[in-house]
């Protein structure tokens, strides 16, 4: 039955890639250079944890005595606090743009060092900094951990999800807005998600039809839009051309396989020049059926186990068959599993095909 099922989603693929070109809106097949997030990363230290912290670890030691050397507390030289309730970690967040100061961002927490568990941690004020060093928000809260550790008396543990691992929804925030520069540069430029040189040429068309001369690609990916200076004209032409639709180009040919799991996926642009394919699968079943044997009665003989196997060779005639010039997808998969090809084999006969030169598609093999 898989082979029925991988046929079936086979040809659903086909009817979802293989037809003509579709509308998209432009804000769904790229973004605006300068419209990007940027990432954050930060240092912190977890406290309130029951046991599980890092216990004697160098940098967390440093981290606690830095957080209490803040209101003035000092511990003596050579002092080791013993920190098992707390917890070295790490932390990042993403800043959409146009953030501005005051706004909450959701931030990911991961331990550093030797933590078991952050669950009932609660991080102290820590600061995320950018690629520039600068920072850019403050991050605080109660952590909401999903993971759950366990250890017995006996060595015995059991672990669900991770727990060193948690989040702190809208736990951070922005201190510094990043400026996109957009509303300043000499002209606006789209960059298209995936590089075809086919959909560039459709955007800037569709932009020029709608918003008068204004677009050009220069490449596969970028296209550059003239605008007036200033950031409130340019919000409004861009929300506009962002909800413009596109008639986008097909999809290149193209057969993705995943040669561990056994999956294969055609899009509907594959096509298979004339070929001819057999594949063949020799199966060879030992069976073993011991026998024990008894002595005769009053022989003084000993039992004995008295070996006995059996060969089955099963080799089943697996005729050849031809594709046409220009074979479609449906007729690629009625093909492969006339000759009862299971998901390996389908993947050996892809990789053949290609080898032969016989299919005009890429394959990425994962």
């Amino acid at each position: 039955m898989l082979r029925y099922w991988i046929a079936s989603l086979f040809c659903a693929l086909g009817l979802a890639l293989g037809g003509a070109a579709h509308a998209e809106r432009i804000k769904d097949i790229g973004t605006f250079q300068g419209l990007r997030a940027n990432q954050l990363t930060g240092y912190g230290i977890v406290v309130g944890l029951a046991g599980t912290g890092d216990d004697s670890l160098d940098y967390a030691t440093q981290g606690v005595k830095g957080i209490a050397s803040r209101f003035g507390l000092q511990l003596p030289p050579g002092v080791n606090p013993a920190l098992k309730n707390a917890a070295a970690v790490m932390l990042t967040a993403e800043l959409p743009p146009f953030a501005k100061p005051g706004q909450r961002l959701d931030v990911t927490i991961s331990a550093l060092g030797k933590a078991k568990s952050l669950r009932g941690g609660t991080l102290i004020m820590a600061p995320l900094q950018g690629a520039d060093g600068q920072v850019y928000a403050m991050a605080q809260g109660n952590l909401a951990v999903g993971g759950l550790g366990i250890d017995a008396a006996d060595g015995s543990k059991l672990t669900i999800n991770v727990p060193t691992a948690g989040r702190i929804p809208g736990g951070a925030t922005v201190e510094r807005a990043v400026d996109a520069g957009f509303a300043t540069s000499p002209e606006l430029r789209f960059d298209l998600a995936e590089t075809d040189l086919t959909t560039a040429q459709r955007v800037a068309a569709t932009i020029n039809s709608r918003l008068g001369p204004i677009a050009q690609a220069i490449d596969g990916t970028t296209i550059t839009i003239q605008a007036q200076q200033g950031a409130e004209s340019r919000a409004t032409l861009m929300s506009k051309i962002e909800n413009l639709d596109v008639d986008t180009a097909d999809a290149p040919a193209r057969v993705v396989v995943n040669a561990r799991t056994g999956t294969v996926v055609i899009n509907g642009a594959v096509r298979i020049s004339p070929v001819a394919i057999t594949h063949g699968k020799m199966t060879v079943q030992v069976d073993e059926k011991p026998r024990i044997v008894q002595p005769a009665p009053f022989s003084q003989g000993r039992t004995a186990v008295e070996q006995s196997s059996a060969i089955k060779v099963d080799d089943p005639a697996r005729p050849m068959f031809q594709f046409a010039p220009g074979a479609s997808l449906s007729e690629i998969v009625k093909s492969v599993n006339a000759i009862g090809a299971s998901p390996g084999d389908l993947v050996a006969i892809l990789e053949a095909l290609k080898q032969a030169g016989a299919m005009k598609a890429e394959l990425v093999v994962l």
